[in-house]
């Protein structure tokens, strides 16, 4: 019986973009036979993670999707979003493992050099990194955020314009290398994975593709039996999944 890791995607898939997507993991890095990947989308919401508003609605997206999860028998929950939306919430709820992106990512990046930089696509996502920082405490580790005012497409995501945004991110990341003092950099969404292959062989130092790392490390629990602590994320005393979601 295979262990299955669901990656949470805040957003409707369609066939085309599902497939660009579950790239994010390639089959040749799945561990181990008995570990199965799925990747599941938004049933109708929709958010660019623009706005507060927005990252409240991926909240209630991964919040309903990690709920199921447990409840059809995944073995660990993997938020597939560098908000990291209900990541605590989840890990309060659920026994399995809960991980997310972002706090992976830049905890992995504090292992590797000293400050790490995040480089992503528009203005509008700062406020997520500005969120997690801060509720990680990473604050003096981190040298950067660059972006390259480039408005994301979820139906593509980078294909198709990998000369030109490709050539944005690598100088983003050079400027943040050069002139901020990063020595880490960091991808800032899961749907930029497209250009991680082109940045860390260009760049020069160690660059994280957060969404595949995301699920290396849900492996990794699995394969030591750990998962969360339950003194830091205590269960509700009251359940009120049904109020929350009366269609789930």
């Amino acid at each position: 019986m295979p262990r299955k890791i669901r990656m949470i995607f805040p957003v409707p898939m369609s066939a085309h973009t599902r497939a660009l997507i579950q790239s994010q993991v390639p089959p040749a890095l799945v561990h181990r036979a008995d570990f199965e990947v799925e990747f599941v989308g938004s049933s109708g919401l929709v958010s660019f993670a623009d706005s507060y508003y927005d990252l409240y609605v991926m909240e209630s997206i991964c919040l309903e999707a990690g709920l199921r999860a447990e409840a059809e028998g995944c073995a660990a929950v993997c938020i597939n979003t560098m908000s990291d939306s209900a990541l605590y919430a989840l890990r309060s709820r659920l026994s399995i493992p809960v991980i997310a992106p972002a706090q992976t990512a830049y905890h992995h990046a504090c292992l590797l050099g000293h400050r790490f930089s995040i480089i992503t696509m528009w203005q509008p996502w700062l406020a997520l990194y500005e969120k997690t920082i801060k509720e990680y405490g990473l604050g003096a580790r981190l040298a950067s955020v660059r972006h390259i005012d480039t408005r994301p497409d979820l139906q593509d995501l980078l294909e198709g314009k990998e000369a030109v945004v490709f050539a944005k991110l690598e100088a983003a990341a050079r400027a943040a290398i050069d002139e901020d003092g990063a020595d880490v950099i960091v991808l800032g969404s899961t749907t930029m994975h497209q250009s991680h292959a082109y940045l860390a062989a260009c760049l020069g130092v160690p660059v994280i593709n957060p969404g595949l790392l995301a699920y290396k490390v849900c492996e990794m629990l699995l394969e030591l039996g750990l998962t969360h602590s339950k003194r830091a994320f205590p269960s509700p005393a009251r359940l009120q999944d049904e109020l929350l979601f009366p269609n789930r």
